[in-house]
This record gives structure tokens, C-alpha cells and sequence, in this order.
């Protein structure tokens, strides 16, 4: 029948074969003798064996029907026949599929189309699917590959061969408007399926979706389908005679009518489709039938394999599969693992297994060959599973295919504690074998299915440099289970002796952590702010720094290191943001006892270290201050905070003990002092701020003449103040204390105020200190930023005081008085006018409140124009909450208000003075507050210096927006300098933002040395002295501007440099002036007189302006220029991102071309001055497209160009205007009359072929050359071409069905050719894209992203290699750790040979991030040291002792480095340095190892005397006495050897050691040596026996 099909593949009605021709019937024959030989009654052994499906016999191209077991990102799992399955990787869905693969890898990013297995797939479905590869793992197990690509599954169909009601599976390829194009796998077929026959049974098919359809129609020979999705004929549909169906193309799923032949004990033997023969074994038989088949019955089955080597066809007969559509049953999850006390034997083959039924009634299987029949190695006896024998059984699985369970009799099994993942639990201890030892880690196989991995931080409670000294393949280990993820099959564990054996709770998730808990956890990372920890299930939490310890850390990654497994507490939790606050301190609350029934402990004495921060609760107020409780200790730690230590500002402590009630809390109070009787604390940030940062000194001996320390008044005395400072040092400030005459310290200071001292001297023997408070010396001397600062602060407080008295709401007053805020609008009755002018109000919003006006906020019109009773309008000023009084105002101008910048200076009118500030008006109309003290020792004014209120002041804003109290936040400037403010044009270069009025002696050529200030892209600011400033140009800073170059970054902040005066500013109009008289109408014109059209120069880039399509840039200070778009470059690249093209400051040459319309700016160009003659390559932007005729383009100039649509390729497009947009960039070559867009006229020394050559007389026609155009009509006799150009008209004639079918045959020859090329193994990537098949089938491959990198970089594409690299980076797994370090590594050799420093050290920081940090800081040593960057290898070499100082390679890796350069003396203070740093247990190996490094590149002298020194301190170190020998065998002499091992020999060692030793000895001897030097050795040895012998016998 096969044959036959060959010989008319078109189909039609089967012939019968004449008399006189025997018919070519060998495969239906091959088919039948081998059911014959299967199914004979005898069953030998042999042919038992094939009938049941094993493994063994799948093969390369067998077709089977699976079920969808489990569904990955990467693969679908597949159950199959006989308890076997199979895996699908996402490569082997569809082409279609692999396709949008392929796309997303090549674009680096998801695409919106390309859908995830998940989508797309759901366990229970059924799929076709074809063996690819079947392979032995590691552990001798099959690992069967399947596809279920159509055109493979369906690969024995043609279009010839596809009827009406074949039941096919396909995926959607596309989605159209009217339905969707199907992928069934049928070369020259397109199948659609109408979106009417769709909607019913699917809202919206995805792109690789999986559908079963029913043929309805075939339309044109087959080569187009229609289909149908309809779920009722889907579940009818049956394989008929009708469409002719052949071995060859004979598919699994179909359901087939069937007769049975023979019944046997293993299956039932069927004939069906008239030539066709299969079996049926005992597994997929229906259970309900499965004793009452008879020969001749008629029954319906669905194939389920095709075998195309034995031509073996397998059935089922069971419900689920002969009605396709549907799905098979399927068991709950948690069955799965479940123990069967008591399971019935239904049936039992002797080769195969036994088939049992459970006690809820369904069947099960268990295997012979996996020995799960037998409860231990030698208990198995066939007779005991005879029907109805009653067994003991554990779930270990579910078979889809076969609706069974498989089950398992061994009593490892059924005893098992674990069988799959589910079964682990967070904190579960197990017992595992070490099975690989990899980078990332270590394997443990927990079970034969089943693998966790041990992350190296987990190998040990210390980091293992070489874990495979401890760890061997087969060691027995206990774990326990750090997280388990059952979807992602995903299991870590923990082999720390701390966490593995601790008895503490298991912290798993963030509900659980309840505050006071305490557990084990362990370090990830230690930083300046603290640590974090980790517990199980990715659980972390923060211990701040104050809470590492009882004493304060000043560097918590110098104490604790990554790794360290820690016992913390519990202090706070948010389970919804996951956040976790930890301490290490587990003595503030008494922890509870491990051990049950124990007695609370009583109430103790809590101690409190200096500087430890604490949340407290006011218990009482007091006249001093207030009485409080620690939270931690409620009612067990009693404290007070003095009311001037409230707050660091004397008015702000008032109010807040005023506004403070019992029971209310106060968050993070210091601990100031602790004498155990008394617990004093405080609120002063100052203060806390100095302690944190461990500015202050802890004892008398710290304190060194010249330190700024903060403290508080402690007492005023006539002669001076007393100040005191944390940790109860205490100084004396003389009288002489302040700038300012004194003349009563009590009017410069109060007790309890904050303030900054600077050490003047100290006495030890008295114990004195001597202080300086003057705001000269101990300021840093920006006093705008420290008035500012302390103006922050205070309305920083006044906000908390704010929201303190509005969540307590007592009385309306109360509230009333939090709304009311400067600036604020009030409806006020005049209550009472004064006789000094002032005014008291009332209203409804301020009931309760005194509310008045001085007479200048009246307006200057006093008490004659008020009347009490009038209404008005007022504009609140300042609110004193302490005496709930409200400034207002009646001025107009106050209520106008504009728009402001951050920075910009203002006159302004001091309106109201305040304590700690005073509220000014701007002319704008906004209120604003300004500082009074600029630092918290200026305490004190003489009263000319004092504000007085209508005052005009000058002030700088610092916030613009209103805060929380309704007034923006400013600094008075200073009062010698003169503001002028102005708005700055577009593109005027900011020279100087605020100018002031400076008296100096310079002129025009002076030389001058200044520092510089400030470097910007296009100038660069100096200091000449403290009040003048000078800027310098980038065009004056360097003789030659390189092309390309950034001159003004060639100076740094703080370098000394040398100008000459070459002009300067007008103060009046802000004018660049060059020292001579011009006009001013006449300046503009005049300067830019000085450059000719067609003269080339070199000016900065400014910034490209999107808006106007300009490039802006500076030829001088004072000469700006404009470069347009489309003068920018001829390349379209850089015009498509010309921002991206050109940086602020760079120095690029142009063309001038003119002056603009307002002759203020220069028009150049970069491309040079273009005439648009005939044959210019020009660009251009497409500004029209009209269809079917051409384009209209913008030129350079301000030019029109048209293009023709005959002139818009080299070759012909079916749509040539189809990818242009308007506002596409092109590149042109002017014409006579039009222009064109052929790229081999615009490059002609291209070597690209061009396809279809221009035309322009009738001579370039050749016989048999190609020609492509437009067709310009059809008629019976041909068709009308017009090439392109179109000088001439072509007649074509119609192809014959013989040149038709030579041209098939030529194209298919080569097309062969061309995959057979691809297939050869032996082909190297030749170009990218076959580097990107190779990375889509290998992604997680390093190697093939290196060798893809290389291969750009050979091309000196460096951009494509990093985009190459970052590619690899988002691809590989992030399991695959190794591969991705390999990969930044390649990154980092790229930028340090390719790139520049500082794209060098961004690489870094990012590799840093995203891997262990020590070995991206060591291979980047290695990278500066390889290419000779030594310096910089040093500095780095310098970080990572900082960083990593408890890390031993780091500093053996230094040593060795500093060995190779040379510096022997630099290498013996890095020992030194190591010694320190390093524990001492490992100082023997580190002495060591600098010995080793020494005899190889330094001193070998200085690497004896180590060697000696440690072995005269360490004699029993046998390894380092035999490390010493292997060197000095290398580099000494033999008597030096001789001696060592004299000594060696002569130590009272352990017998076993001896041993080793004299073995060596000996074994050097007889190299070495002579037969008396020999014989001596063993004499030696003879003598230590006896002598040992001798002692044993005493």
C-alpha cells in the first residue's frame, strides 16, 4: 500500500492490481509478520519484551501521543505511554515560534507577541509529538527529546495526500483580520481557519497555540485548507479508508474503528483502516472491558505510537482517548507520595510489573525492571502477587497516558520522609551525598530523584576557599533546608553547624516575625549603616548600626563578615512592605531559656550605653524638665530629658514642654548619661549627629587642640562658659569667647544651648580644657549653608510639634491654631486700635486666639483710618504657638504673588522677627523665612546689626515651595554685595550667575593666577582672590583644540592655572566687553563681519535645540552659531539622534555659511558648503509620500526635492513606499530633473551586487538578462513592464509549464546545497547570524558569546561587541553564575582595551553589583596588571584591602603582585599589614605563602628566614616542614636540604609523621643521594624504631 502511494501521490481511487503484476505490498507485509511474531500465543521472552513499550525501544522519527505533564519558561514535561516521559524544549514548539525566539534575542528585549509556554499550555493537554533524541544521563537514565513541530509530526504529508474530515494538529502562525493562518506542517499547503468557526470555542488564539482541527474543505489542489476547531466534530472525527492513510503517513490521535484479531494474557492484536494491524497491551485496555473482549469484535481505539523502524503501531482502547478533543483523567496532587496500606494485585506479568488496584478503586502499576516490586534487594518471590494478594504501597506517581498510578513497594520508599518537593519544608534538617562540586556551589543528592544545591556561603560557618579539601564526592552530609520552591524544582541548603543544629525558631516568612522573637540568622552584607540579615525563604532584615552592639561600631564590615550565622531579635515588622528591623543586642530584653519551665526572671537594673538611640514615653512633666520610661523597659527603666535638651533651639524646647503631655512618646532619644541611680537623655540632633558619626571624644586623652566639637552649655559664669560634650569631657570658653565684645556672657548664651567649640589647649595634670566659641574659627565658612541648615531643622521640629498638637485635637483653639499658617488670608473685625498705632483683631477662625497688627502692617494710615467693628482682610504673618498670639498684616503688596526660581536673589522687607528666624516679604508678594544666626554659637547682635522690621534686605531662596507653615525658605545675603538678577537669554553661556560690584586694579593683557572653581562643558570658572572671579572660554584654554576633544575638562576643580585678561563684563547690562569703545547697535554686526562664507572654524557644542532642529553652539564668548539638522552629517545615523551625536562642550570643526535672519548668529555647516548639482550625494527628510508616485523631500538650504518611485532602489520592491514615513532621513544623488535613492550610485566604491542594473537605453539590454520593474498593463498576449528608470517598455511573454518546472528544480538544488551547508557540524560561524543560531540553542554558552564578540571585534566593531555582551547578560540564566562572570570579565577587558576609564569603571560597578564582588575586584587586577596598567591595578589592589581585609587571597594576591614589579621592601609591610588584619589562626598559612611567593620572585633569603622563624614557633607543622623541603629541593643546595632534613628527622613528632618524614628523606636520598647516604637514612630510621620500641617496652 506504501508503495503504492508513492507511485500516485495525487490519490484518487485505489486501484486493484492487474492479473500478471504481483503488487509491491512490503510494508503492509513488514507490519503484519511483526503483530504475528507478537502476538503468537507461545509469548517467548523476546517477543514478550516488544510488546510492552519500553524505553529502549523508542527511536529517532517514532510518533507518539503525549499528555502535558508539567509546563515550564523553557520546556513542556510530556507524559507517555507505558509510565515513560519526555520533555519539549521551547526551541522545538514551531517555527513560527522560534522565530519570535530568534527576534526577542536579536532585539534584547520581550516582545509584546511572543507569548510564554505558560500561556500557551496547560497540563492535561494532549500533543503530538516525534522522538528526536533519546539519550543516557550521568545516572544511567533515558532522557527522551521530543518536538512537536507540525512539520515534523506531519512530515509524511503532502498536499496531495490531505482529505475532508482528517483530524490535524497545528499552531497559529498569524493573526489575521478574518481568522487565523494555521501551521499544519504540509509543505505548499496554507491552512486558515475562519474566526466564525472560532469565536465559539476561543476568545483570541495566540501565536504558537496549539489547536486540533477537523479538515472542511480543500481548495486548489491542496494548497489551501480550510479548518475547523467545532468541539463536536473534533470529538467525531474518525481516520476513514477513504483518506487514504498509509504507514508513511499514519499519525498518533487518530481514532480509528477496529477489529479485534487475537485476544492474549498482554494485550489484544486489532486490525483497522483495511491494512493495518496494531496492538493493544494490558495498560490500555478499558478496565471496565477489559475481560470481555472476543475475537471479530468491532471496537473503537485512538493510535498512540508509530514505530517507522519495527513498523510497530500501538492503540489504546481506553475512554478518555477514542473522543480527540478531550483530555485524559487526571489525580490529585496530593495523592501523589500517599502510603496504601492495603492495595489488591489485579494482574501480574512476570517481564513487566504488577497492576494493582488501590483502595479508592483506581488501578496502579508498578515496575519489575525499576524494582519497585521487591521491598529490598532479595525479597522479591513471583508467587506472592497472584490475584487478589494483598500488598503495602506508596504513590510515587501519575501516568496521564496510561491513567494510572505508579506505585512502588520498597520499604525505602514507603518510608521515605521526602519523595518530591513538595514534601520539604523551610527548616527541615536532611541527610543527603555530596555529588558535584561546582563554582557556585555544592550538589547534594537528597534523594535518587531529587538534588538541592549548597551555595559556597553555605559550605561551612566560614567562607571555603577550596571546598573540595573538605568535601568528596560521596560524603555523607546533614543539611537543612534554607528554601524549597516546588514549580521552579528549585531546592537550597545550608551545611552552617550553627543554623543546621540550632534550636531556635525557623523564621520562613515575614507573618512570623513577631517582635521580641529571637532566631538564627545569617550576615549578607555589612555596611557604614549596618547589617543585613538573612533567613530562610529569602527572608531579610535590617539591623541598624546602633543596634550591632551594646558598644558603638564605628565600621560594622570590619567586625562582621558575609556568612557569620548571628542570633538576633526581633524589633519591628511590617509584613505588607516586608520590612524587618533587627538588633543584635539581646540583653535589652531578658531572652527567653531554651529549656521548658523555667521561672521568669526578676526585675534588674538596665544599663544603657552613651549614644544608644531609644523610644521613650513621658510619664510626668516637671518644672526641668520631663520624666520618662524606655519602651524596651516599660516600667522598668526610668528617665529624664532636661527641657533644654528638648531640642537644639532654646524657643523650640519651650514650646515643646508646653505642647508634651503624659503618655505621649518620643522616638529616638540618645542616651547622654547613665550612672546607673540616673538615666539622662536628649533630643539634640546636633549632639546625636556628632555621636552616630563619631565625632566626639570619649575621654580626656582623645582630645587633641584644633578639633570642632559639638556640646551644651553646661553653667554661664561671669568670666565664661562652661561647655560640656558627650561622654562627660567638659571645657572652659573664656569671656574673650566670642567676635564681638562681651561685656555679659548671659546675654550671648543660656544654659542648656547647643553649641560648636573649638579645642584651644589642654592641661593634663589639671585635667582642663580651653575652648574658643568664636563663629570665625568654628564655622566652616559657607555661612549661607549653615543658616540655612539650622533654619531647616527648626522647621523641620516645628512640623513634628505641629502634627503632635493636630492628632491630639483637645480644643478647637488647639486646632484653630495648627491651621493657621503665614501667608494665610483671614476675614478679621478690628477689635481695639492702641495708642502706639498697633491693632487687635477678632474673627471665627481665630476664636481664642490674640490676634494683632504693629502699625506699619496697617499700611503707614495709623489709628485714624480704623475703626473698631470694620471688616477687613489680613495677611497672617507669624504664629507663636508658646502664647498663642498670630501676627498679622493689612499690606496689599504682600498679597500679590509670582512665580520664583531656587537660588535666585531678591530684595526683600523684614516683616516680623521672631526667636530663631524672621519672615520677610519679596516683591513678588510671597512670605519667606530667613535665619537670624548663622551658626549656633552667633547668639548675640549689637543693636545696629539687629533686623528691624521694614528693613530691605537681600536674600537668596533655597526652597521655592511653601512648606508645611506656609513660608518658602531664603538666607540673607551678604550685605557688601549688590545683586543685579536678570533673566537669562536661551542660549546665552551662564558666565557668572550673580554678579557684584568688585573695585580692582586689572586691565586689558594682565597675567593673573586663580584657582579653579568650577568646570562646565563650554567654560571654566576661577578665583582670582575672595571676591573676584574670572571665567575662561573653552576656546582659550588650549593653543590646538583637537577635533572631538572636551577642553575644558582638561582642568580639575582646585588646579592652580595662569590666564591673561583678555575682557570682561559691563556691570550695568551684563555685556561681554573687549575693552575698547564699540557701539552698541553696531557690536553684534561687527564681530560677526569677522568671519567669511566658506571659512572653517572650530567651536563648541552648547546643546542641540529638539525644537527648532538646530545644533546650538560657541565660537567665542560672546559668537554663538547655529548648525541646521540637515547640515549635521551625511550620515543618517547621526541625523536620526543628533543628540546622541554631539556632547555639551565638544569641539567639532564647521563650515561658515552665513549669518540668521537677526544677524546675531553665525549659520554653519559640518558637511561643508553644498551646491546641488547634477551628481551630488546629498540627505534629505521625506516630507510627502504619495502613493504610486514618488516622494517630496526637504534639502539642505531650505530645498525641495522630488523623488520617483522608479528612482527609490536598486532593486525592485513589490512595495517601494511601503517602509517610508514622512520625517524619514534619507540620502539622495541629485539628477537632471529628480532625484534618486540608489545606494550604489550614492556609494560607488561599495562592493555590495547590485541586483538590477539601471536601464537607460535600449543598448543595456542584453539577451537572458534579468529585468524587474512595474507592470503597466496585462493583455491575452502578456504584460507591459516598465523597469527602472523607466526609459523603455518591455512586452513579457508567458513562461511555459517546462521553464516553470526547470526553475522549480534549479531553486531547489539550491536550496539543498545551501542546508546542507548549515547541517555540516564541522562549519564555522561565518557571520552573525550564525552566531545567533548558535546562541539560541546554546544561550547559557559563554564561550559562544565570546567567540560571537571576537568576532565583531576582529571587524573593530566595538558598539555590535558590546551590544553582544549585553545581549549574553540578559540571556544566560541567572543560575548559570560562571558563565555570566565569564561574560563581564570579556566586558571588562573590552572597555579597558577599547573604552575609556570611565566606561571601564561603570562596567565595573555594574559587575560588582550583580556578582560576588570579590572576583570581579580580582580579575580586574588581573586585567590592569595583564595590560601593564599598574598604577591603577595598585589603587585597585589598595580598595580591596579596605574592603575585603579578612580575605586572605586578596592579600597573597597583592604580594605576589607587588613581587612581579619588583617592590620586595613593599611586600615585607604588606605581611606585616596582613598579620594585623588577618585571625590568627591563619597567620601560619599567610607567612607561608608570602615564603612561597618570595622564593619564586623576591629575596629567597628573606623567604628562608620566614620559613625558619615559623617553624621555629610552629616545630610540629609537618606540612609547612614539607612545603619548606619541595622549595628548597627546587632552589637550594643538597647540604641545605641535607640539614633540613637532619633537623626534621630529630623532632619528637608522631609516629605516623616520622614516618612521612623518613619516606621522604629516603626517597631523596635514592634520587639524590649515594648507597652510604642511603644506608644512613635508614639507619636513622632503624634508630627511632628501637628507641620508640624501647620506650613502649618501659
Amino acid at each position: 500500500m506504501a508503495s503504492m502511494e508513492e507511485n500516485f501521490p495525487r490519490g484518487g481511487i485505489q486501484k486493484k492490481p492487474t492479473e500478471g503484476k504481483t503488487p509491491n505490498t512490503k510494508f503492509e507485509r513488514d507490519n503484519l509478520n511483526v503483530f504475528t511474531i507478537l502476538l503468537s500465543m507461545t509469548c517467548q521472552d523476546n517477543h514478550s519484551m516488544l510488546f510492552f513499550l519500553l524505553s529502549q525501544a523508542l527511536c529517532e522519527g517514532m510518533l507518539l501521543l503525549g499528555c502535558i505533564k508539567e509546563v515550564t519558561d523553557y520546556e513542556l514535561v510530556v507524559s507517555l505511554p507505558n509510565g515513560l516521559s519526555g520533555f519539549v524544549p521551547v526551541t522545538q514548539i514551531s517555527d513560527a515560534y522560534s522565530k519570535l525566539l530568534s527576534n526577542q534575542v536579536a532585539q534584547g528585549e520581550l516582545l509584546e507577541d511572543l507569548n510564554s509556554l505558560v500561556d500557551l499550555y496547560s497540563p492535561g493537554t494532549l500533543v503530538r509529538c516525534i522522538v528526536t533524541t533519546v539519550e543516557k544521563n550521568a545516572d544511567g537514565r533515558r532522557s527522551i527529546k521530543l518536538s512537536i513541530d507540525p512539520k515534523k509530526v506531519n512530515k509524511g504529508l503532502n498536499a496531495s495526500a490531505l482529505a475532508s474530515g482528517m483530524l490535524l494538529s497545528g499552531f497559529v502562525s498569524s493573526v489575521e483580520d478574518h481568522g487565523y493562518l494555521i501551521d499544519i506542517g504540509v509543505s505548499g499547503t496554507n491552512a486558515f481557519l475562519p474566526r466564525q468557526k472560532a469565536q465559539n470555542y476561543i476568545k483570541t488564539a495566540k501565536r504558537g497555540q496549539n489547536l486540533n482541527c477537523v479538515i472542511v474543505e480543500i481548495k486548489n489542489e491542496g494548497r489551501v485548507v480550510l479548518l475547523s476547531i467545532d468541539r463536536s466534530e473534533v470529538a467525531s472525527s474518525l481516520a476513514t479508508e477513504r483518506q487514504n492513510w498509509s504507514l508513511s503517513n499514519l499519525l498518533p490521535g487518530l481514532v480509528v474503528k477496529a477489529r479485534v484479531q487475537k485476544v492474549a494474557p498482554l494485550g489484544i492484536k486489532l486490525s483497522f483502516l483495511s491494512f493495518f494491524t496494531g496492538i493493544v497491551d494490558f495498560m490500555h485496555m478499558d478496565p471496565e472491558k477489559s475481560t470481555s473482549y472476543s475475537p471479530d469484535q468491532v471496537v473503537k481505539a485512538c493510535i498512540i505510537s508509530i514505530n517507522p523502524t519495527s513498523k510497530v503501531v500501538r492503540l489504546t482502547l481506553r475512554q478518555a482517548f477514542i473522543h480527540p478533543g478531550g483530555s485524559p483523567n487526571q489525580v490529585s496532587n496530593d495523592r501523589i507520595g500517599a502510603v496504601v496500606e492495603e492495595s489488591t494485585v489485579k494482574a501480574f506479568y512476570k517481564q513487566f510489573g504488577a497492576v494493582f488496584e488501590l483502595d479508592d478503586g483506581t488501578l496502579a502499576f508498578a515496575r519489575v525492571s525499576l524494582k519497585h516490586l521487591s521491598k529490598n534487594r532479595k525479597s522479591f518471590k513471583p508467587g506472592a502477587f497472584k490475584a487478589g494478594c494483598k500488598h503495602k504501597c506508596r504513590i510515587i506517581d501519575y501516568s496521564l497516558m496510561d491513567e494510572m498510578c505508579i506505585v512502588s513497594l520498597k520499604y525505602q520508599i514507603i518510608e521515605a520522609r521526602f519523595l518530591q518537593y513538595q514534601d520539604f519544608h523551610t527548616g527541615d534538617v536532611v541527610q543527603g551525598k555530596v555529588f558535584a562540586l561546582k563554582p557556585i556551589g555544592m550538589q547534594v543528592k537528597v534523594t535518587d530523584a531529587i538534588k538541592g544545591l549548597v551555595p559556597s556561603l553555605h559550605l561551612a560557618d566560614v567562607i571555603l576557599k577550596q571546598p573540595e579539601k573538605k568535601y568528596n564526592i560521596g560524603d555523607q552530609v546533614r543539611c537543612r533546608v534554607l528554601e524549597c520552591n516546588p514549580a521552579g524544582k528549585k531546592l537550597i541548603l545550608t551545611l552552617k553547624k550553627n543554623l543546621v543544629q540550632s534550636k531556635l525558631p525557623v523564621l520562613s516568612n515575614y507573618e512570623d516575625a513577631k517582635p521580641g522573637l529571637i532566631t538564627h540568622g545569617f550576615v549578607v552584607c555589612a555596611r557604614e549603616f549596618g547589617c543585613i540579615v538573612k533567613f530562610y525563604n529569602d527572608v531579610k532584615g535590617l539591623v541598624p548600626k546602633n543596634e550591632l552592639s551594646s558598644e558603638p561600631i564605628s565600621c560594622p564590615d570590619k567586625v562582621f563578615h558575609e556568612g557569620q550565622v548571628v542570633k538576633v531579635m526581633v524589633l519591628k515588622c511590617e509584613p505588607q512592605q516586608e520590612r524587618l528591623l533587627l538588633s543584635f543586642r539581646l540583653s535589652s530584653k531578658p531572652a527567653l531559656d531554651d529549656k521548658k519551665g523555667c521561672t521568669p526572671k526578676k526585675k534588674q537594673e538596665v544599663k544603657y550605653q552613651i549614644g544608644e538611640m531609644v523610644d521613650v514615653k513621658v510619664l510626668k512633666k516637671k518644672d526641668n524638665g520631663l520624666e520618662v520610661s524606655v519602651l524596651e523597659d516599660e516600667g522598668n527603666a526610668i528617665a529624664s530629658i532636661p527641657t533644654a535638651h528638648l531640642s537644639d533651639f532654646v524657643a523650640t524646647c519651650k514650646l515643646l514642654w508646653h505642647c508634651l503631655q503624659e503618655g505621649d512618646v518620643l522616638p529616638r532619644v540618645m542616651c547622654l548619661s547613665d550612672n546607673g541611680e540616673r538615666i539622662i537623655l536628649s533630643r539634640k540632633s546636633a549632639v546625636i549627629s556628632a555621636v552616630q558619626e563619631e565625632q566626639v571624644v570619649r575621654s580626656f586623652s582623645e582630645i587633641q587642640p584644633g578639633m570642632l566639637l559639638t556640646g551644651y552649655v553646661r553653667n554661664v559664669m561671669p568670666f565664661g562658659v562652661f561647655v560640656e560634650f558627650p561622654f562627660g569631657v567638659t571645657g572652659l570658653a573664656p569671656k574673650s569667647m566670642s567676635d564681638k565684645f562681651v561685656t555679659d556672657t548671659k546675654d550671648h548664651f543660656v544654659v542648656g544651648q547647643t553649641v560648636i567649640a573649638k579645642v584651644v589647649s589642654t592641661d593634663e595634670e589639671k585635667q582642663r580644657v580651653l575652648l574658643n566659641l568664636k563663629v570665625s574659627e568654628c564655622s566652616s565658612g559657607d555661612s549661607a549653608a549653615e543658616s540655612f541648615a539650622l533654619l531647616n531643622q527648626y522647621f523641620k521640629e516645628m512640623k513634628e510639634i505641629r502634627n503632635l498638637l493636630r492628632r491630639r485635637g483637645e480644643s478647637s483653639m488647639t486646632q484653630g491654631l495648627c491651621e493657621l499658617v503665614p501667608g494665610k488670608e483671614l476675614q478679621l473685625i478690628v477689635q481695639d486700635v492702641k495708642e502706639d498705632g498697633s491693632a487687635l483683631f477678632s474673627g471665627s477662625c481665630v476664636t481664642g486666639l490674640t490676634v494683632t497688627a504693629t502699625r506699619y502692617h496697617l499700611g503707614g494710615q495709623g489709628f485714624v483710618f480704623i475703626i473698631p467693628g470694620e471688616k477687613t482682610k489680613a495677611l497672617v504673618l507669624h504664629v507663636d504657638a508658646l502664647t498663642s498670639k498670630v501676627y498679622v498684616s493689612l499690606l496689599e503688596e504682600l498679597l500679590r504673588q509670582r512665580r520664583l526660581t531656587e537660588n535666585s536673589q531678591h530684595y526683600a522687607i523684614v516683616q516680623h522677627i521672631a526667636e530663631e528666624f524672621a519672615i520677610v516679604s519679596l516683591k513678588t508678594g510671597q512670605l519667606a523665612a530667613i535665619p537670624i544666626a548663622s551658626h549656633f554659637n552667633d547668639t548675640f547682635r549689637f543693636d545696629s546689626e539687629k533686623l528691624k522690621v521694614g528693613q530691605t534686605i537681600s536674600a537668596t531662596l533655597k526652597v521655592v515651595k511653601e512648606n508645611d507653615h506656609g513660608l518658602l525658605l531664603a538666607v540673607q545675603s551678604s550685605a557688601k554685595k549688590k545683586v543685579f538678577v536678570r533673566v537669562r537669554n536661551e542660549s546665552e553661556t551662564a558666565l557668572e550667575e550673580v554678579l557684584a560690584t568688585v573695585k580692582h586694579s586689572l586691565s586689558l593683557g594682565d597675567l593673573v593666577t586663580g584657582t579653579v572653581k568650577s568646570v562646565k562643558p563650554t567654560h571654566v570658572t576661577v578665583a582670582i582672590d575672595d571676591k573676584l572671579t574670572g571665567s575662561i572660554h573653552a576656546s582659550r584654554i588650549l593653543d590646538e583644540v583637537p577635533i572631538g576633544s572636551f577642553p575644558t575638562f582638561t582642568l580639575k576643580a582646585g588646579q592652580k592655572v595662569t590666564a591673561r585678561v583678555v575682557g570682561g563684563r559691563d556691570v550695568n547690562t551684563h555685556r561681554w566687553e573687549n575693552m575698547h569703545t564699540i557701539r552698541k547697535e553696531d557690536r553684534a554686526t561687527k564681530k560677526l563681519g569677522l568671519y567669511s562664507v566658506g571659512q572653517t572654524i572650530t567651536c563648541f557644542v552648547k546643546k542641540y535645540n529638539i525644537l527648532k532642529n538646530w545644533l546650538e553652539v560657541e565660537v567665542a564668548p560672546d559668537i554663538r552659531g547655529r548648525v541646521p539638522h540637515l547640515l549635521l552629517s551625511l550620515n543618517t545615523k547621526v541625523l536620526k539622534h543628533p543628540e546622541k551625536s554631539f556632547k555639551n562642550g565638544q569641539a567639532i570643526s564647521a563650515t561658515v555659511t552665513g549669518t540668521d535672519v537677526t544677524e546675531t548668529n553665525l549659520c554653519l555647516s559640518l558637511t561643508g558648503i553644498q551646491s546641488l548639482e547634477q551628481g551630488t550625494i546629498t540627505v534629505g527628510m521625506v516630507t510627502k509620500v504619495t502613493p504610486h508616485i514618488g516622494l517630496t523631500i526637504a534639502l539642505p538650504g531650505g530645498k525641495t526635492g522630488k523623488v520617483s518611485i522608479f528612482h527609490l532602489s536598486d532593486t525592485y520592491m513589490e512595495d517601494p513606499l511601503g517602509d517610508i514615513k514622512a520625517g524619514k532621513i534619507v540620502r539622495s544623488i541629485v539628477g537632471a530633473l529628480i532625484y534618486k535613492l540608489f545606494s550604489f550610485r550614492l556609494n560607488p566604491k561599495s562592493k555590495s551586487k547590485v541586483e538590477d542594473v539601471e536601464i537607460t537605453c535600449i543598448k543595456d539590454v542584453k539577451k537572458g538578462q534579468l529585468v524587474r520593474g512595474y507592470v503597466k498593463s496585462v493583455t491575452s498576449s502578456g504584460c507591459l513592464l516598465f523597469p527602472s528608470p523607466p526609459f523603455l517598455v518591455f512586452q513579457l511573454k508567458k513562461q511555459t509549464k517546462k521553464e516553470k518546472e526547470l526553475e522549480k528544480q534549479k531553486k531547489e538544488k539550491e536550496l539543498c546545497k545551501l542546508e546542507a551547508a548549515l547541517m555540516d557540524p564541522s562549519r564555522q560561524p561565518q557571520s552573525a547570524d550564525d552566531f545567533d543560531r548558535l546562541v539560541l540553542s546554546s544561550p547559557n554558552s559563554s564561550i559562544l558569546w565570546l567567540q560571537y564578540m571576537a568576532f565583531h571585534l576582529q571587524a573593530t566593531e566595538i558598539e555590535k561587541a558590546r551590544a553582544v555582551a549585553e545581549r549574553a547578560l540578559k540571556t544566560i540564566s541567572f543560575r548559570e553564575e560562571q558563565e555570566k562572570l565569564n561574560v563581564w570579565v570579556a566586558l571588562l577587558n573590552l572597555e579597558n582595551m577599547y573604552g575609556t576609564e570611565e566606561t571601564l569603571m561603570k562596567v565595573f560597578e555594574r559587575a560588582v553589583q550583580y556578582n560576588e564582588p570579590l572576583k570581579v575586584f580580582q580579575h580586574l587586577c588581573d586585567i590592569y596588571a595583564n595590560s601593564e596598567k599598574y598604577k591603577q591595578a595598585e589603587e585597585l589592589y589598595h580598595t580591596m584591602l579596605k574592603r575585603f581585609r579578612q580575605e586572605k587571597s586578596v592579600w597573597l594576591k597583592y604580594a605576589s603582585f607587588l613581587l612581579k614589579q619588583g617592590q620586595t621592601e613593599a611586600t615585607h609591610r604588606l605581611l606585616e599589614r596582613a598579620l594585623k588584619a588577618l585571625p590568627t589562626k591563619e597567620h601560619v598559612d599567610v607567612i607561608s605563602r608570602f615564603a612561597q611567593l618570595e622564593f619564586h620572585f623576591g629575596d629567597p633569603e628573606h623567604a628562608k628566614a620566614l620559613f625558619e622563624s615559623t617553624l621555629s614557633s610552629y616545630p610540629k607543622r609537618t606540612d609547612i616542614w614539607s612545603i619548606y623541603i619541595d622549595i628548597m629541593i627546587k632552589h637550594g643546595s643538597q647540604k641545605e636540604v641535607r640539614d633540613i632534613f637532619e633537623r626534621v628527622v630529630h623532632l619528637s613528632l608522631a609516629p605516623k609523621k616520622m614516618k612521612f618524614l623518613f619516606k621522604r628523606y629516603l626517597d631523596y636520598e635514592k634520587k639524590f643521594g649515594t648507597t652510604e647516604s642511603v644506608l644512613a637514612v635508614k639507619r636513622a630510621a632503624l634508630e627511632y624504631v628501637e628507641t620508640k620500641s624501647s620506650l613502649a617496652d618501659i
